[in-house]
This record gives structure tokens, sequence and C-alpha cells, in this order.
């Protein structure tokens, strides 16, 4: 399997955020806790015992505890750095859950899935540790999100140095995670997606924006030469000229893919056999006889 993630460096820029001396940018991550907690609010069941997987803060913990349908929530973490104070994270990189088989009733992922390299075997290995009839739960950076930087700065590359090396990660589409899903055996999956538009002054704004919620670029085939000032200048130029709003404030755009799935039960509603409908669909969609006299 092909690497695209340098994953000892994902940690390194989620740790650095969090030890940054200016405040976190986790308003991504709250819209995505509240979205999460408001779906699992919906659901007309109790959890015993669910897991967060790589929520950084916690902020998605906490919101999914607070809707009273869980009784206990462990957290799954890169580092003890991630833990509140008097915490205690279950440590694990992206790609490994440590967890039993059928040894929890929730699972949940805030915006964690999109720097996985086998997002395959990471949707299994989520589904075996599900009890039957567990769920699970999941906000996904999908693909749209950050285009306009893409272009910009593949535009700005392309043109200072006649060539472009890869900066904004690849996001997988909506299709995609849904046949994942349903690969790693998931019933029932749910998966729809919603898109945010955030507005900057300009680039700089933008880029401090990703550095302070851990999102550097982690990509094992980045350029490794030094970036200068002037290309961000030219960069942020671009950025105006081709995504900026009438008003001069430049677009971001964030597109999460939200999914839900259950481990397989026997009491869950199962599809119907082919060739047991009662009624032909031809029949069905005919139109009301009328008697005539």
């Amino acid at each position: 399997m092909d690497r695209i993630f340098d994953q000892e460096l994902v940690t390194a820029n989620r740790l650095r955020a969090l030890s940054a001396s200016q405040p976190p940018a986790d308003f991504l991550l709250k819209l995505a806790a509240s979205e999460l907690a408001d779906r699992l609010a919906l659901v007309e069941r109790r959890f015993e015992h669910a897991v967060e997987l790589h929520g950084a803060t916690g902020i998605a913990a906490q919101a999914l505890s607070e809707t009273g349908k869980i009784d206990r929530i462990e957290r799954v973490e890169t580092d003890q750095a991630f833990a509140a104070p008097g915490e205690t994270v279950i440590k694990a990189d992206f790609e490994t859950l440590p967890l039993a088989p059928q040894s929890v009733n929730l699972i949940v992922s805030p915006l964690a899935l999109h720097m996985v390299d086998d997002l395959p075997g990471v949707l299994t290995q989520i589904r075996r540790a599900l009890k039957p009839d567990g769920l699970f739960l999941a906000a996904i950076p999908g693909a749209g999100t950050l285009a306009e930087l893409r272009d910009v700065l593949l535009a700005a590359e392309a043109e200072m140095s006649g060539g472009a090396s890869p900066r904004v990660i690849p996001f997988a589409d909506i299709r995609d995670i849904g046949g994942l899903m349903q690969r790693a055996g998931f019933a029932l999956p749910v998966i729809d997606s919603q898109h945010y538009t955030v507005r900057y002054d300009s680039l700089f704004p933008l880029m401090r924006d990703l550095r302070a919620m851990g999102m550097g670029n982690p990509l094992r085939a980045r350029s490794r030469k030094p970036v200068t000032r002037g290309f961000f200048l030219r960069a942020a130029e671009i950025y105006a000229e081709r995504h900026a709003d009438p008003d001069g404030r430049i677009r971001a755009t964030f597109s999460f893919v939200y999914v839900s799935g259950w481990a397989p039960h026997e009491s869950q509603q199962k599809p119907l056999k082919p060739g047991s409908a009662k009624m032909r669909l031809a029949d069905a969609l005919a139109p009301p006889r009328t008697d005539q006299s």
C-alpha cells in the first residue's frame, strides 16, 4: 500500500497546535461535534461504552456525553498531551484501533479519518470493535475541502517555478466513503455532506488557522525546499483574484461528510429478498381503474 501521509508529522503538527501560544482554531471541530451530538440525540437508545477517536481537544466526546445517551466514554489519542487534566487517554496511532473485538457500543471519529492511509482497514477495525448493533459516527473532511487553496497554491507554484508539488492533502469523495462503509461490513449506512464557507481578509489568516488546527502539510511527497514569502504573496494575489467576494474577503470551503453505520445484528431491518414482493411494480404505478356502467 502506498503511504500518503507522514504519520509522525501528523502527530507533530497536532501537538504543535495544542501547545501554541495563540488560541486553537477549533471552530470547525466544534461544528462537527455539535452535528454529531445532534445525530446521536435522535437515536432512541443508550450506549454503555463509547470511544472517541483522535478528537484532539475532546470537544466531541464532551458534546456527545451531554446528550445523556452515553454511560461512559473513553478517548484514543496519539499522545497523552491531548488528555484533559486528570484524564488518561488510550494511546495509539491513526492506523491502529487498540480495542478488543465486540467491546464497545459506540465509536465516534471527529475530523480525523482524512489523515489515514489505510481507510478501508481502519473502518474494518472499527466495525469489528463494535458490539452487535453498535453504532459508528464520523465527520470526515471530504472532496471540495480547501479547493480554493489548492487551486491558488498550484497556480502560484506553476507560475513561479514551472512545476508544482502537493501542498493540500487529497480528500475522499462522498461516494467513495459510502462504498468503503459497505465494504467494511457496516449495516444501514447513512452518508451525507454539509458545506461550510469561511471568509478571511486574505490568505495569511487562513494559513494561520490551518496551522492552529494542526493541519500543516503532512504529505510524504511534499517538497522539502524552503518556501519564500514571495511565493505566498503571489498565492495571496491569485486567491484575491479568483476567490474573493465583492467586499474583497476571500472564501475557504470545508466540506464535511457525515457517516453513520451499525455493526450487524439480527434485529436490524433487512432488505427484502428478490422475488418476495406481493405486488408487481407495474401494478403499483398503474392509475386507478374507474368502473364504467
